[in-house]
């Protein structure tokens, strides 16, 4: 069934006949108005399903749930009594038209505990933001869809397969009433084939996908549905299959050694001789051609083809210029080409040093890095492709090198943003298990991100409960083993809260510390041969915009001084790590708030972590500008908190601080000097100054030459709302985003920092998908056009259409000055699904 090129590499039609082995998997796609797609050159096409019609079901009544087990011999025959809903003539015309990434959580309304709940009892829902789902919400927790594909007389004897990179959860495909696949993890990508299935006679062709959310795999928001990309694949029966090459790189005085391995796979009925040809591009040109190989193969049989090559004046990928390379593959046999492939990488060379940290390309390397969950304000989980790299380069600008995805294998187009635009990445199992269906998961986690040159570890897992314990200890060896065996460039890792010299701390190469920065000294001491570095580390609380804990609304002051128990705040771990060689570096938990696991307030209606660097917007808080005055030493910085419009306060002695990295810095109010002070490396400066409206600057010396200066200004009632977009240009392809983002001002342009008003957001040329404003308890919903600011801030997220030409995108409110901004949606060019 699925997951055929997973544990075993044997593919559905290897396995007929063998055993009703137990591998598991899950696809679905489709689109209401199916179009044929163009082969490429090769005889492979590509197509990217991305619309699909969209209904709940019911995990409790049968009917509601379009009859899935209405009969209770639901799986005994092929092709029938499956459930309305997936049969090919079901009319689906009344179901709502979605686009993946599509999570139909975050439109669900928020609900209330069930039960009273305490500080010391966290309710079942405040994992996921009290969302209503889950097996308490059995009508919101199943979700059905469908798409058609078209399917012509030409492809059959073709291969045709999906390839899913996520769906949340426990998915059922089914092709034409056929139950093909399941696939119960939410986050590992899984392939499906479905030649068998289809109609080749003009028949409709539908895919249906039922995903049942009601039960989880975190305990943080997870979201729920088609959530990332969706490939419908046709190829010959000689092809190269999913994830069938890998490029590796040794770098040396005389150039970059390439070892590249290609699968190829002979899925026809007879005997077949070809030739694989291969060559490297960079920036679109052919820069290296590869000696051809040849190849006879029985009918199906694999063979894996190696080759090497030398590469003299390689460039090498590296945070500051992440140079990427372009291997293609054509397989070519009777007398044509019957396949090819595109395969990115990069050529660099890492090492994780006991002594010296980390190095990257040679060179000390300290990990500046984040931990992120998945989700973000207005889509949910359902984070379009420009939306992640706008999310890597938020971090990017702080000075963040790195990105750790917690707590499970990020998204295939995050990867891509990371290559990209330089940002390195720990892949992170969600399953720290060997059991079949976890193994697997590895196994295709592995195989799909080897190439990327971001991925730098491979993390085994996060605060096991058997993390300490010889089980815990032979688990994570087998897991180790099994990485080692698919990928022998990169080390692995595991993210411990205790024991570290027991369990899983004495099998890994590189072991992270969660928090207990305290601990780590101590440890080098007793293991001086093995790597260390902080895996989560900070956690900080604040509310963006606050300045004052208020326990009754749920608001944590902004300044650098409130976290857990259990860890620092991001002056106290930074200046460890910072002067400590040995610690290869740290990821703050974490660089965004995110739904879910409301802390420190878990009782409704807390329904986000407010551990975030960024809110769930990316708006800044004001611990941002710590790092960013640190972890970018070469760039002047001066940040001056709080705001100030304090009414009612006059006289009263307001706390400022700044952050900063300037040698020295003055403070003014009015223009009258308040006193100048030398800023300490890695900290902070502070002041109490009397409140009196107007004006208070911080200033900026490096040998007493001004060099960066902050200031803040009372402000006057709200009268204006500014609207700006993260770039004025996108491609008209019907999936590329925007990113919107509102100020509500006074008359003078200054920002009104505590403005709530409501913010209307319009365009034309493209939809708004989603808003969100970072508060950690607004219960307005984000699949929407309208939202009340918070602390003056709203975000929306644009989707540009498909038809080329000017975009004007607004913004209103009553009783204040809108706002206009004029953009454009560029002609598609290239292949870029």
């Amino acid at each position: 069934m699925a997951d055929a090129e997973a544990k075993g590499s044997l593919t559905r039609r290897e396995m007929i006949g063998v055993s009703s082995a137990a591998l598991t998997a899950a696809a679905a796609l489709g689109a209401s108005r199916p179009v044929a797609a163009a082969p490429a050159p090769g005889g492979r096409s590509i197509e990217r399903l991305a619309i699909w019609r969209f209904h709940l079901g019911h995990a409790a009544e049968v009917e509601k749930d379009f009859g899935f087990g209405r009969n209770q011999r639901t799986f005994a025959k092929g092709g029938a009594a499956t459930a309305d809903a997936a049969m090919a003539d079901f009319d689906d015309r009344g179901w709502a038209e979605i686009q993946v990434p599509h999570d139909w959580a975050v439109a669900l309304p928020f609900a209330p505990p069930k039960l009273p709940q305490t500080k010391d009892r966290e309710d079942a829902g405040a994992a996921h933001g009290y969302k209503a789902i889950g097996r308490d919400y059995p009508a919101n927790s199943i979700g059905w869809y469908r798409t058609q594909i078209a399917v012509t007389a030409a492809d059959q004897g073709r291969r045709v397969w999906l390839e899913f990179d996520g769906v949340f959860r426990d998915a059922l495909i089914f092709v034409n009433g056929y139950i093909v696949a399941r696939n119960q993890s939410g986050y590992a990508p899984f392939r499906v084939e479905i030649d068998d299935f289809l109609n080749y006679d003009g028949k409709p062709n539908v895919i249906a996908v039922r995903a049942d959310a009601s039960l989880g795999e975190g305990w943080f928001y997870e979201g729920a549905g088609i959530y990332r990309h969706v490939d419908l694949v046709r190829a010959d029966p000689l092809h190269i299959p999913q994830w069938g090459t890998v490029v590796r790189s040794t770098v040396g005085p005389d150039g970059a050694q390439l070892a590249v391995a290609t699968e190829v796979f002979n899925s026809g009925n007879g005997p077949v001789s070809g030739t694989l040809r291969q060559s490297v591009s960079a920036a679109g040109r052919e820069i290296l051609a590869l000696p051809p190989l040849t190849f006879l193969l029985a009918a199906g049989e694999r063979t894996t083809l190696s080759q090497e090559s030398v590469l003299r004046t390689p460039m090498l990928w590296s945070i500051e210029t992440p140079h990427l390379y372009r291997l293609q593959s054509q397989v070519d046999a009777g007398g044509r080409t019957v396949d090819a492939t595109d395969t990115q990488f990069g050529i660099r060379t890492i090492k994780f040093d006991a002594e010296r940290g980390f190095f990257l390309n040679g060179k000390p390397t300290k990990l500046l890095g984040t931990c992120n969950h998945h989700d973000h304000a207005g889509v949910g989980t359902g984070i379009p492709d420009a939306l992640h790299r706008w999310r890597v380069e938020q971090t990017q600008a702080m000075g963040a090198n790195a990105w750790r995805s917690a707590h499970n294998p990020p998204a295939s187009a995050l990867l891509d943003a990371c290559d990209a635009l330089g940002m390195l990445m720990i892949v992170e199992q969600r399953i720290n298990s060997t059991d079949d269906d976890a193994a697997a998961q590895l196994d295709r986690i592995v195989r799909r991100d080897c190439n990327h040159p971001s991925v730098i570890l491979w993390s085994l897992g996060n605060e096991e409960p058997h993390q300490s314990s010889a089980r815990g200890g032979r688990i994570n060896a087998e897991m180790q083993a099994h990485v080692r065996r698919l990928d022998p460039t990169r080390p692995t890792t595991f993210a411990m809260d205790n024991n570290w010299d027991t369990g899983v701390g004495r099998v890994v190469d590189v072991l992270g510390f969660n928090y207990r920065i305290d601990k780590m000294e101590a440890y080098h001491g007793r293991h001086p041969d093995q790597p260390i570095y902080g895996s989560e580390t900070g956690s900080t609380v604040a509310t963006r915009g606050e300045y004052a804990n208020d326990e009754a609304k749920h608001f944590l002051r902004a300044y650098d001084t409130e976290h857990p128990w259990w860890s620092s705040t991001a002056e106290e771990w930074w200046t460890i790590v910072a002067d400590r060689p040995y610690l290869a570096g740290g990821f703050v938990w974490t660089g965004f708030d995110y739904r879910g696991e409301p802390t420190p307030y878990a009782a409704f209606p807390s329904v986000l972590s407010q551990f975030g660097i960024l809110d769930t917007c990316g708006f800044p808080k004001d611990d941002y500008y710590y790092y960013r005055a640190w972890w970018r030493p070469d760039r002047p910085l001066v940040h001056l908190l709080p705001h100030w419009t304090w009414p009612g306060r006059e006289g009263q002695a307001i706390e400022v601080w700044a952050h900063g990295n300037a040698e020295e810095i003055e403070l003014k109010l009015n223009g009258r000097p308040l006193g100048r002070k030398s800023m300490p490396r890695n900290r902070h400066l502070e002041w109490r100054v009397p409140y009196a409206p107007g004006r208070i600057e911080a200033i900026g010396f490096n040998n007493g030459r001004i060099v960066a200066q902050d200031v803040r200004e009372t402000a006057g009632p709200a009268r204006a709302v500014q609207l700006s977009a993260d770039r004025r240009t996108a491609r008209a392809d019907g999936s590329d985003v925007i990113t919107l983002n509102a100020a509500v001002v006074d008359a003078r342009g200054r920002p009104v920092p505590n403005a709530d008003n409501l913010l209307r957001f319009a365009a034309s040329g493209g939809t708004i998908i989603g808003v969100g404003n970072g508060s950690p308890v607004s219960l307005e919903p984000d699949v929407a056009s309208q939202r009340r600011a918070f602390n003056g801030l709203v975000q929306a997220i644009l989707r540009v259409g498909k038809m080329p030409g000017p975009i004007a995108a607004s913004v209103a409110s009553d009783g204040l000055s809108g706002s206009i901004v004029r953009l454009a949606a560029l002609p598609v060019t290239g292949d870029r699904r």
